[in-house]
């Protein structure tokens, strides 16, 4: 603590970021990121770009994304609103959206970041428990609120919700703020974007980190009716007018609209993700069902700290979470075959000595 601290500082819990190594050769499988590159059309889309008008501000609507982002879900580009990572999207969801006399909820084991921002926000808010098998149980969620927060897939479980589980949430709770949080849907969910235009209370949060491999360049985006994306608006320009940058407008269109390659390289991860878990099964771990870009596993005689640390020591990075309920999982993010091999290998020879 300091004495110029402003009181709430003390009081946060910041989110910890999985690791980002410096290290040649390391194996990593940790943070989720995708292991194809971009488009090669958002490549190119930066290197036309770095020229003398970066001494310029970006267009602070971010016109020709929003407008891109609207024709591919079949909506206006004011029911699309942009951002710095969907993380940044979030934080203003919780600011405009989510605080209520009544509380918030979202499960127990989910995305860190929710606490987080419940707390710098003051937002008063329940955490409901998931059942046995890690899944959310929506019928736990018909209770008074103030609004829902619900990601699907889950993170870091990678359990997804069928999309009429979802219209049964969102029609039992027509006065309250429903947010799914999209991060991992391209890679085995059912997408709510389809329902924005029948719901007035959904807001559905998505980004352009994982399936359009751009997690470099934090670039998000929410979907919603006028009113929900308005309120976004009116806190993002009382906190900051550009939060994308030129490049990351550039690119993230030309991303968007390369259906070809985004359908090349979530195939390749769904498939690789089927041939994990197999390989994985074989070596005596429980591994959740996973509508992600990683899985979520632990294994029945050993520890989910020793193996992530026995991993790294093979230059393997997976991620560990020290909590109640899910300190013997690790979330492993699906990498290339040939990545996964590696791991396997590790696996194997760890598991047998």
């Amino acid at each position: 603590m300091s004495q110029y601290w402003s009181p709430i500082v003390s009081k946060l819990r910041p989110y910890v970021a999985g690791e980002q190594p410096g290290i040649a050769n390391m194996v990593k499988l940790n943070t989720n990121e995708s292991p194809y590159g971009p488009s090669p059309k958002a490549l190119e889309a930066i290197r036309e770009a770095v020229d003398d008008r970066l001494r310029l501000y970006p267009d602070p609507t971010a016109a020709e994304l929003r407008e891109t982002i609207a024709a591919r879900f079949g909506l206006a580009a004011e029911e699309v609103f942009v951002g710095n990572g969907s993380d940044e999207v979030l934080a203003h969801a919780f600011q405009a959206l989510l605080k209520h006399e009544r509380p918030l909820l979202y499960p127990d084991v989910t995305y860190a970041f929710y606490s987080t921002y419940s707390l710098l926000y003051d937002v008063e808010a329940i955490e409901v428990a998931v059942d046995d098998g890690f899944r959310i149980r929506l019928e736990d969620y018909n209770r008074p609120c103030g609004a829902i927060i619900i990601p699907n897939p889950n993170a870091p479980t990678g359990i997804g919700l069928p999309l009429a589980g979802i219209k049964v949430l969102l029609d039992a709770h027509p006065d309250a703020v429903v947010v799914i949080d999209e991060a991992y849907i391209d890679f085995g969910g059912e997408s709510a974007a389809g329902l924005v235009s029948t719901y007035p209370n959904l807001l559905v949060i998505q980004t352009l980190s994982k399936s359009r491999s751009l997690a470099g360049l934090r670039i998000g985006f929410a979907l919603g009716q006028r009113p929900l994306i308005e309120a976004l608006e009116r806190v993002k320009d009382s906190f900051n007018s550009y939060p994308l940058d030129r490049l990351a407008q550039l690119a993230a269109t030309a991303a968007i609209k390369d259906e070809a390659w985004f359908e090349t390289c979530r195939r390749n991860i769904i498939a690789s993700r089927e041939s994990l878990v197999s390989e994985l099964e074989v070596l005596g771990f429980e591994v959740l069902p996973s509508q992600a870009n990683f899985v979520f596993a632990r294994h029945q005689s050993r520890s989910g700290a020793a193996l992530q640390a026995a991993l790294r020591e093979r230059g393997i990075l997976v991620r560990h979470f020290a909590k109640p309920h899910i300190s013997d999982f690790l979330r492993i993010s699906i990498g290339t075959d040939e990545e996964c091999a590696r791991l396997v290998s590790a696996l194997k020879e760890m598991l047998t000595a």
